[in-house]
């Protein structure tokens, strides 16, 4: 019997290796160019889409600014995306909430922090809707983790 020798990463999951890849602009534009590359050399732009887990419109709309703009037409825009919902200080505010006071001392159960706690405070004091993902993203934004026991910790 053979035995499977495939090549494994350790120390890593594949999710932290992606953020990793997402957060470095270099590579972003470098994996567009990339692609765009291979609709030039005559590749299905369907076919890509697919194997890079993007919509065959995003490959559309990066081909079109490439030949409008070049490379640069390549890299993400300021302003692009969806407007955060939550300015520096309300993200100030809610750092210090968790990092500092006990949820009873707003009214909730509970002796930490949990996410639905999190959402229902940003509702109350800020009027602004969270679903649960959103909030984990949101603490991750601000250097905010949940530590077993702990509850919330700064990173």
């Amino acid at each position: 019997m053979m035995k499977n020798n495939s090549l494994k990463v350790q120390g890593y999951k594949a999710d932290d290796i992606k953020k990793l890849l997402s957060s470095n602009e270099a590579f972003i534009v470098g994996m567009r160019l990339y692609i765009v590359y291979k609709v030039a050399l005559g590749y299905s732009s369907r076919k890509l889409a697919e194997l890079h887990g993007v919509s065959f419109k995003q490959i559309t709309n990066w081909v079109h600014r490439f030949e409008k703009e070049g490379i640069d037409g390549l890299a993400d825009k300021k302003g692009r995306g969806r407007k955060a919902s939550l300015n520096d200080g309300q993200l100030e505010q809610l750092k210090k909430l968790i990092l500092t006071e006990s949820p009873q001392k707003h009214g909730y159960n509970g002796e930490k922090w949990t996410g639905p706690a999190i959402t229902a405070w940003i509702e109350r004091t800020f009027g602004v809707e969270y679903k649960a993902a959103q909030v984990y993203n949101l603490l991750d934004k601000i250097g905010v983790t949940f530590a077993k026991r702990k509850g919330f910790v700064e990173k």
